[in-house]
């Protein structure tokens, strides 16, 4: 079947012209023209600000001027993931989509679910001449993904709505009101080169699932890097390593799927036998949760440069004390991830290293504690560290108007409680929230799987009851006071 004939016709009709458009992080000048051109044809008012977020104004259908204004709010960007052997541009190709019972993946790539199904789900709405609605401002924000940058961009007096609607939440009974604030740390050095010494040997680890450092944080996935390590730092004291090249993982909010490294050993039998020994280990740790994961240790024949054994231990050191995953849970909200870090990429090429992490927290000291632990592990092996993109997180309001309308609708189209929750995710309310802070804000949307990760999926039932949801919503919004 065409996508672009399930059921709501209108929201994968959009879908499927929205992921026609390259929109990667940092690079969405594409999809910023084609979203403002889908205003401006239909003859609603359309304005690009300074830093490229879209925002599109529609008035009241008729008999809904006296209701509270609403802000419908989805971010462009998308996270590029692809499997290690598709070949694929995101700058330059649309993603290839199909439908695999009830669900819609991509062919490879990620699929852009994450939040192209909310920015489809608007053009949805701006379109329609049948759906009531209050006044609407349509709010597309640009560059979520790797920094916030268009939610922090945005700047006051820019909206007027009374109640924000964010479309990215990825489970369909949940209702957020809250979410973990961010930042990046990234160490960084470079390395004198120098002759390889011992026998050269090749790692891969690859077939890990990966998924969202925030969402899928506590699942237990595997991080290819921390295996990496792992692998490493078995042979530190019985080797003289001499580290050649890493590259391990991708983006900062990407749990890494691969990792790959060649270094230089003084015995090479001794070293895979051992390494070995940690594979069969590591593989038995993941069995019931990372079925795919594949660990091959093997001699590499081409003899290249490489930084001194006492610059590699250093490396493999901190690779081997880095935090990775849960920090602490929340002692406020049950089941609630409060800070992590995903050690989301390390990558060593000619002497030049590069780690990146990102640490979260719905609570800006333990943020901050997280991040100076990484400082100091990295610090200590020599590295220099560098915050940035820090942003807050969004406080949970529990008994705002809007958060009663959505569980009574709920209740009364789906037959049970809806779960209100936070989340430990960076989503864009805690930013806008700061420069609006009267505004009552939610979250919510259909329900996808894998995100961050080629193997992302939107559930087409939950497409229709979301959409079912929303329209409901907007017909309901309560009078202004």
């Amino acid at each position: 079947m065409e996508i672009t004939q399930l059921e709501p016709q209108i929201i994968w009709k959009n879908f499927a012209a929205l992921n026609a458009v390259p929109r990667p992080s940092k690079k969405e000048g594409k999809v910023i023209e084609f979203i403002k051109n889908f205003g401006e044809n239909l003859g609603l008012e359309t304005n690009v600000d300074e830093i490229g977020n879209v925002i599109i104004k529609k008035p009241a259908t008729s008999g809904m001027e006296d209701r509270k204004s609403i802000v419908l709010q989805s971010h462009l960007d998308m996270v590029c993931q692809k499997n290690s052997d598709i070949n694929f541009d995101f700058e330059t190709q649309g993603i290839e989509m199909e439908v695999d019972g009830d669900w819609v993946k991509a062919k490879g790539t990620t699929l852009g679910a994450d939040n192209g199904l909310g920015v489809a789900s608007i053009m949805s709405i701006l379109e329609s001449n049948d759906i009531p609605h209050p006044a609407l401002e349509a709010l597309f924000t640009i560059d979520e993904e790797t920094g916030m940058t268009g939610a922090m961009g945005l700047k006051p007096g820019q909206l007027h709505g009374q109640i924000l609607l964010n479309l990215d939440t990825e489970e369909d009974d949940e209702i957020d009101i809250g979410c973990a604030g961010g930042i990046d740390v990234t160490a960084t050095q470079n390395y004198e080169l120098e002759e390889s010494k011992g026998q050269i040997i090749k790692i891969e680890i690859k077939g890990l699932q990966g998924g969202h450092s925030g969402m899928d944080i506590h699942k237990g996935f595997g991080n290819a890097n921390v295996i990496l390590g792992r692998l490493l730092f078995t042979g530190l004291y019985t080797q003289n390593i001499q580290l050649i090249s890493i590259d391990g993982g991708g983006l900062r909010n990407a749990i890494p799927r691969e990792a790959f490294a060649v270094l230089s050993v003084r015995n090479s039998i001794e070293f895979i036998e051992n390494a070995n020994v940690l594979r069969k280990a590591i593989l038995e740790e993941f069995a019931d949760v990372e079925k795919d994961l594949a660990i091959n240790i093997e001699t590499f024949s081409t003899p290249e440069k490489a930084i001194s054994d006492e610059n590699s231990a250093r490396i493999i050191l901190a690779l081997k004390a880095l935090h990775n995953g849960v920090y602490r849970m929340s002692p406020d909200v049950a089941d609630l991830v409060e800070a992590s870090n995903n050690v989301a990429r390390v990558e060593l090429k000619n002497g030049e290293l590069k780690i990146l992490n990102l640490s979260r927290s719905s609570v800006e000291s333990t943020k901050f504690a997280v991040a100076e632990q990484l400082k100091a592990v990295c610090e200590l092996a020599g590295m220099k560290v560098e915050f940035s993109g820090s942003y807050p997180g969004w406080k949970p309001k529990p008994g705002s108007e809007i958060v009663k309308l959505m569980e009574r609708i709920y209740e009364k189209d789906f037959g049970s409680k809806p779960h209100v929750v936070a989340c430990h995710a960076g989503l864009e309310c805690g930013i806008i929230g700061a420069n609006y802070p009267e505004m009552e804000m939610v979250s919510f949307g259909p329900t996808i799987r894998g995100a961050h990760s080629p193997d992302e999926k939107a559930n087409i039932p939950s497409v229709q009851k979301f959409w079912g949801f929303l329209k409901e919503i907007l017909a309901d919004i309560p009078a202004k006071n």
